[in-house]
């Protein structure tokens, strides 16, 4: 794979409470990394309007040979981000955590709520995404610069990781993506080796640095403390997110 002449040349495309804040905490102590103070630059999402030119200028002090990148976890959902990357950097690569389909639903709720964002208990707002998300996609890829519940009130639709998966498949091959549980980053026995395979992609050496994320962002436990009728409400919703994974990514999460 060869590397776009321009930064920036890797991004984290997501997903939303998937690990993303301490992936870029990490990233970010690498010597051969620069990644902006400000994550989540929102450039193929919300600010597409401010150009290029605007884009690029956020890596104007990153050092000789350094690897720019641009962790925003809303390009995975947004519909029109992946040919806005595509045209932009063909030649960029992607990183995607995935988090257990239920679990990410439910971090979003929460982290809405706690945000404000969300005045619904939580079944009732899980019940209000579909009507909230009417010709939401349709207005965005038509070139509206946001839509609020896309945004801040999409709880199951962005754990449908197989759809925005396949949007990006339109227009990257696989050797450009590189796809993780993020559940394994997290874990003593597992993290380790999957960070150095995101070295590996990213061409980077092996430098001292913790071979464990930091947990950055984390919510307040309160995805623990769903019913279990809750969790089984979801789960059946997300049947289709789970088959695709195991099937096309070979990526599997138990449930009891």
């Amino acid at each position: 794979m060869n590397w776009p002449p321009q930064p920036p040349h890797f991004l984290g495309l997501g997903a939303q409470k998937a690990g993303t804040t301490s992936l870029h905490y990490w990233l970010a102590q690498h010597p051969q990394v620069f990644l902006p103070d400000r994550k989540e630059l929102h450039y193929f999402s919300l600010h597409y309007q401010r150009g290029l030119n605007w884009y690029r200028q956020q890596y104007a002090t990153a050092g000789l040979g350094q690897r720019c990148g641009d962790i925003t976890p809303y390009y995975l959902f947004h519909p029109a981000a992946p040919q806005r990357i595509c045209e932009a950097m063909p030649q960029a690569r992607l990183i995607v955590l995935l988090r257990d389909p239920v679990d990410r639903a439910l971090s979003g709720l929460f982290h809405a709520i706690r945000l404000g964002g969300e005045p619904l208990e939580p079944l009732k707002a899980l019940e209000a995404e579909a009507r909230r998300l009417e010709g939401a996609e349709e207005a965005l890829l038509a070139g509206a610069a946001s839509h609020r519940a896309h945004q801040l009130q999409s709880y199951l639709s962005r754990s449908r990781y197989e759809l925005q998966l396949a949007r990006y498949r339109q227009f990257f091959p696989a050797e450009q993506m590189l796809i993780l549980r993020s559940e394994e980053l997290f874990a003593p026995d597992t993290a380790a080796p999957l960070l150095r395979r995101i070295l590996v992609f990213l061409e980077l050496s092996m430098p001292l640095l913790p071979l464990q994320l930091p947990r950055v962002n984390a919510g307040r436990g309160e995805v623990h403390l769903v019913s279990p009728e809750l969790r089984q409400w979801l789960r059946e919703r997300l049947q289709p997110t789970y088959l695709a994974l195991e099937r096309d990514y070979q990526l599997r999460w138990e449930h009891d």
